[in-house]
This record gives structure tokens, C-alpha cells and sequence, in this order.
């Protein structure tokens, strides 16, 4: 006989009816996010607080608004209410019901109440509520539903205690439930919702605003169902919006607020992913320097601890875009700028929520692509985490840098320009891709979504700091347990290739040069005689088509460990031992003076340049952006279309450019 499945108890709700906010209040924080079997779609599990005394297991559900699902996710979500594969059946249910949107979020209740599942009603958002000189009669309310309704208030607690003791007391009850599937036609929701408007007459009470001022506010603004009191808007909401969302002022500060977000990624994280890079370095020189020169002190330093710092110096941008996100969107805002940006994106199968991730992609890839997770429809999200690589994110600037000094040296302000034009190339090459894949979209993911954009703008709140940390913390720490063991692998394979077998090469005059000439002479001279060297080799004949040698070949090999590995590689290769400050200027020397082995030629002109620059704004080189797109997308198959498309993209586009070029005479 197998044991007896403890009591699950479940939140359900819609999103932004404090679901969250009140789980967090019963577990203390203190609880781990899983996904569903088989599926990417996460929920939360942990037990009460001690001094609750429930005996069971706590369970956040992802937000649904109703018992008919949209969307591959909310179908799993759905049917895991039923019966889930680990738990089993859910002895209560849960159902936070924000009161200010009370008619839209009772459907979910009566929804669950008509398949039979024991459920308890918390109440939430009284206050805003009563804001509008408005109440619910919670007795009459549950006389009608014929469950329990408690008013609470996670953020104070009111309302908690008799919620767990109507939790015990359901718990108690000797008899159980039959619980039924049903499936919810067109006519049998406009019952329920005609049935709750019904309802909605009866408890709500305590009217004490004149029903004429309420009227005319609502038809000088044009509201719907305005005999409706629960239709009328929250005043502040909409004063707000007022300006927020003007079809003028609107897109202005919305492009503002982004251009913030954007600027605190990039520039805010910057000295933060510095220190972290720093310290890592600093970690890897005591290997190093603490210990004889070996295979192993150099595994630990530049493989095992360059791969973690590979993983970690990601770690402040992903905080920052999460914390300001958080901010957003707990406030209210970020529903009003994904309603605002709608409209363009939609004729290119995305939807408003895109927006973000795909500006956030101009800092890095790998929070943008995590920053997804906010688009609900499965299709839209899975073509914006395809597109978001097309961006041109930080890493790539110093490989632009680099380029475009060697391209057009002291012409500063015409660099800037092609810049500038380099990334309107990403946005514009974007906006082409996902057009493309909406459009044959069963050839590259095979989701049924209805591209379809409803989303119900909530009332402005001041943010739950408390709340944003959270979400904030388990942002970071599902990117470092997931995606960080990938990435780590990856940097030692590649550390690998680049040590081996030529891993102590002899240096003639080594007397004659300081520690840090030597030791970056002895990394070129290993490069040179490595595997990842006999791998360039070997790619070398895809290489001559682009006007390029093995060199650089090893350089975009040692890429996927990071893009701006490109600089410190190509360095390595052309055996530069200068200090970084001199860097720039003695590689690109070095370039101008490289000899192709056969001919003799120059091997970096503006023709292969300009190629270079081109294989960088198409193709897809980072092993985080690789590990982070199978995470999110839970499986192989985006992150390899992505590799192929991108890469061969690049590869022809490049061959394109570099060859027209000589066709026309510029070499």
C-alpha cells in the first residue's frame, strides 16, 4: 500500500490578486520553485510557518483568470489543479479574489466551486476597494457561494488567523470532495458572469459617493458599463493615466522609462560586473602565483574559476533589470507600457511585454532573454527570446571598438555614426526574423497559441519592496543554478582546446622580459600549438572565403566563451605583450602589419573588416546566451536553430560584404 499523501493546499488566482504576497506571508519565504513535470512552467512548494501549525504542503500556482486555458501553459497549470503528478489532489483551494476587480476574478472562483474542489475565498485589495466608498459584505457573499470568504491583507496580516483556521477546519472534515473536470462553454461562462453580476448587487454595499458624480466621471471618460460601480475607475489611476497613457506624452515617457532601464543595465552594472571580474581575476592570479607552474593550478585558475567568473560577472545586470522590472511592474506601470508598444509589435507576431526584453538585449542577452518570462502567450515569448541575440549587446563593443578603430582611424565622429547604424541593423534584422517566423512558425516552434494580447491594467500601488527583493533574489538564483553549470562546463572544454597539448612551450630570451611579457608570450606561444589552433586549422579553408586565416578563426572559436574574448584572443594569437593600456594600439599595429602564409597579401583590409563586422552583428557566439535560451525554452531545439541560423546568416552575409567589396575595388 503506498503511503497517504499529505494535505496540499494550493493558492490559486488571477495575477495581481496578492496570491503571491499572501503565500509568502504563510511560508515565510522559505520555499523552493520547481517546474511542473515536463513542462517549463514554474510553481512554488514549501511548508507553513511552525508557529501556523497546519500540517501540509503549501502550494503557489501560476496566475490563471479563468478554467479555460489560452495557452500551453495555462493548459498545464489547469490540469495540474486536478490531479498533480507529485502531490496528488489538492485538499483546499485557496482563491484570492482582488476586491476591486471583483466581478472579473469571482469567475475563477465559481469556476473551481462548480468542478468541486473545497475552496476558501481570500479577499484581498480591501483597501483600494474602500477607496471607492465601497465594500464587500463577506457573510452574504459566503452564504452565496456556499464556502467560506475571509477578508485578509498579507501585507499586515489581517485576516490571516481565520483563514488558517478555516484551513484546519476544511482539513478536519472527514468527508471528501468529488472533484469533476468540466469544460466551460461560451454559453456557460456568460451564465456565471450574469449570475455574478447578480451577486455583485448583493454585497457590495455602504455607497457613499452621489451615484450623478460617478456617472458623469465615468461618461466624460468614456468608460464602459458605467451603471456598473465596480467599472468605475480608481481617481488616482486615472488621473495618471491621464498623462501616462496620452497618445503623445505616453510614448515619450515610456521611452524615457526604458531608456533609464537601459542606461542603469548597462552603465549602473558596469563598474559592479568590473569588481566581480575583478575579483575573479584576483582569485585565479593567487592560483597562479601561490603554486608551480601546472596543468592543474592553470585548470583551476582560468578554467574552474575563469568559467565561474564567466557566470557570475552577469549576476549585476541580471539584478538591476530585475529590481527595476520589479518596480514596474509591482507599481502598475509596466501593463501601461506593454499596452503602449502593442500595436507596432503585433504586426510582427510579438505582443507589448516584448519590448522590454528585446531593449534590455542591447545591455546583455542573458537577462533580456530571462526577462521574457513576463510575455504569457508561449509563441510570442519563444519568438522574442529567438530575436533578442540580434541585438547588439555591450559585449560586442569592444569588438566594434577594435574594428572600426582599425576601419577608420581618428575619424571618431564617422565610427559613432556606423555604430549608430549598426545597431538600427540589429532592430531592423529583428523585426525581419520575427516576421519571417510568425509566419512559417510551425517550421521553427510548434506552439497553437493565439497571438492575442488582452492584459487588465491594475490599479498604481506603491511597490512591495519586500516583494521586488524576492522576486529579484530567485531571478538571480534560477540563472546561476541553471544556467551557470553550462556555462562553467562550456569555459573548461574551451580552456581545454587552448592548453593543450603544447602546455608548456620553452621561450628563448625570456630573460630579457618582465613577468607579465613572459607569461603573456608563453599563453600566445601555447594558443599557437594548441588544439583549438589545429581546430583553426582545420577550419581554415571556411575561413579563405572571407579573405581571413586560421588566427582569426581561433579568436571567433575562443568567442563562445564571450564575445569580447575576441580583443584578448586576437592579442594572444599576434603574440602582443603589452600592457592593457597600449593594448589597442600595438594589436592593431600587429594587424596592419599581418601577412597571409600563401600570398603575402595584407590579411586584415577594409574589405575583411568590414566582413568581421558583419559575422559580429549576426551571429550568435556566447555559450550564456546558448545555456540561458535551452533553460527558458526547456529543450535543445530554439538554442540550435538560433546556432545554425545565425551563424550561416553571418557566414553568407559576411561572404556577401567582403566579396562585393572586392568586386567593386575596395580592398
Amino acid at each position: 500500500m503506498s503511503p497517504r499523501k499529505e494535505p496540499l493546499i494550493t493558492l490559486v488566482g488571477p495575477p495581481n490578486s496578492g496570491k503571491t504576497t499572501l503565500f509568502n506571508f504563510l511560508s515565510g519565504k522559505k520555499y523552493k520553485t520547481v517546474n511542473y513535470p515536463g513542462a517549463t512552467i514554474e510553481y512554488s512548494i514549501t511548508r507553513f510557518l511552525n508557529h501556523f501549525d497546519v500540517e501540509g504542503n503549501l502550494m503557489d500556482s501560476p496566475g490563471i483568470v479563468s478554467m479555460v486555458p489560452n495557452s500551453p501553459d495555462e493548459r498545464v497549470t489547469v490540469e495540474n489543479l486536478f490531479e498533480h503528478p507529485k502531490y496528488g489532489k489538492p485538499s483546499v483551494l485557496v482563491v484570492t479574489i482582488d476586491a476591486s476587480q471583483f466581478s472579473r476574478h469571482l469567475l475563477l472562483a465559481r469556476q473551481l466551486l462548480e468542478c468541486g474542489f473545497k475552496v476558501i475565498v481570500a479577499l484581498t485589495m480591501n483597501d483600494i476597494l474602500e477607496d471607492k466608498k465601497l465594500t464587500v459584505n463577506a457573510g452574504k457573499l459566503s452564504d452565496i457561494l456556499g464556502c467560506k470568504v475571509i477578508k485578509t491583507d498579507p501585507r499586515t496580516g489581517t485576516g490571516i488567523i481565520e483563514l488558517i483556521s478555516e484551513i484546519k477546519s476544511v482539513l478536519a472534515e472527514d468527508s471528501a470532495s468529488e472533484i469533476v473536470k468540466k469544460e466551460f462553454l461560451e454559453e456557460n461562462i456568460i451564465s456565471i458572469y450574469k449570475d455574478i453580476e447578480e451577486i455583485e448587487r448583493k454585497v457590495l454595499i455602504q455607497v457613499t459617493v452621489k451615484e450623478s458624480e460617478l456617472e458623469n466621471a465615468n461618461l466624460s471618460l468614456q468608460i464602459k458599463g458605467g451603471t456598473n460601480r465596480l467599472n468605475r475607475p480608481d481617481g488616482l489611476t486615472m488621473k495618471i493615466d491621464s498623462v501616462l497613457l496620452h497618445k503623445y506624452w505616453g510614448i515619450i515617457i515610456f521611452a524615457s522609462v526604458m531608456g533609464i532601464l537601459f542606461a542603469s543595465i548597462f552603465w549602473i552594472a558596469s563598474p559592479l560586473m568590473g569588481m566581480v571580474d575583478s575579483g575573479f581575476r584576483y582569485l585565479s592570479d593567487i592560483i597562479v602565483t601561490g603554486h608551480e607552474h601546472h596543468w592543474l593550478s592553470d585548470l583551476i585558475s582560468s578554467g574552474i574559476i575563469g568559467g565561474a567568473g564567466a557566470v557570475m560577472v552577469f549576476l549585476p545586470q541580471i539584478i538591476i533589470l530585475f529590481f527595476i522590472l520589479g518596480l514596474l511592474e509591482d507599481s502598475g506601470y509596466l501593463a501601461r507600457g506593454a499596452m503602449l508598444i502593442d500595436k507596432p509589435l503585433s504586426k510582427l507576431g510579438l505582443n507589448g511585454r516584448s519590448f522590454v526584453p528585446m531593449l534590455s538585449g542591447f545591455a546583455c542577452a542573458i537577462p533580456a532573454i530571462m526577462a521574457a518570462r513576463t510575455i504569457t502567450n508561449k509563441k510570442e515569448r519563444i519568438i522574442t527570446i529567438f530575436i533578442i541575440p540580434l541585438m547588439s549587446c555591450s559585449a560586442r563593443l569592444p569588438v566594434y571598438g577594435l574594428l572600426l578603430t582599425f576601419l577608420l582611424p581618428g575619424k571618431f565622429l564617422l565610427s559613432g555614426i556606423i555604430l549608430s547604424l549598426i545597431y538600427l541593423f540589429g532592430i531592423l534584422t529583428s523585426f525581419v526574423v520575427s516576421s519571417v517566423i510568425n509566419k512559417y512558425q510551425k517550421a521553427f516552434i510548434k506552439v497553437e497559441d493565439n497571438s492575442s494580447f488582452i492584459m487588465e491594467l491594475p490599479v498604481y500601488r506603491v511597490p512591495k519592496i519586500g516583494n521586488v527583493f524576492k522576486n529579484t533574489y530567485d531571478n538571480a538564483y534560477q540563472y546561476i543554478r541553471k544556467a551557470g553549470p553550462t556555462i562553467l562546463i562550456f569555459s573548461v572544454i574551451l580552456w581545454a582546446l587552448t592548453y593543450f597539448p603544447n602546455n608548456n612551450p620553452v621561450i628563448k630570451d625570456s630573460d630579457k622580459m618582465t613577468n607579465e611579457q613572459l607569461n603573456k608570450l608563453i599563453d600566445a606561444e601555447r594558443i599557437s600549438g594548441s588544439y583549438a589552433s589545429e581546430l583553426g586549422k582545420i577550419i581554415e579553408p571556411v575561413m579563405k572565403p572571407l579573405g581571413l586565416d586560421w588566427r582569426v578563426g581561433v579568436s571567433l572559436i575562443a568567442t563562445f566563451a564571450a564575445r569580447e574574448i575576441f580583443v584578448s584572443s586576437m592579442a594572444l594569437i599576434f603574440k602582443i605583450t603589452d600592457t592593457d593600456d597600449n593594448l589597442n594600439e600595438s594589436l592593431i599595429n600587429a594587424m596592419r602589419q599581418a601577412r597571409t602564409g600563401e600570398s603575402g597579401k595584407p590579411l586584415f583590409t577594409t574589405s575583411t573588416i568590414t566582413g568581421l563586422i558583419v559575422f559580429f552583428m549576426l551571429a550568435l557566439q556566447c555559450i550564456s546566451t546558448i545555456a540561458v535560451t535551452r533553460k527558458e525554452t526547456g529543450g535543445w531545439r530554439i538554442p540550435v536553430f538560433q546556432l545554425i541560423i545565425y551563424s550561416g546568416l553571418a557566414y553568407l552575409f559576411s561572404f556577401a560584404v567582403v566579396n562585393g567589396l572586392q568586386f567593386l575595388g575596395v580592398s
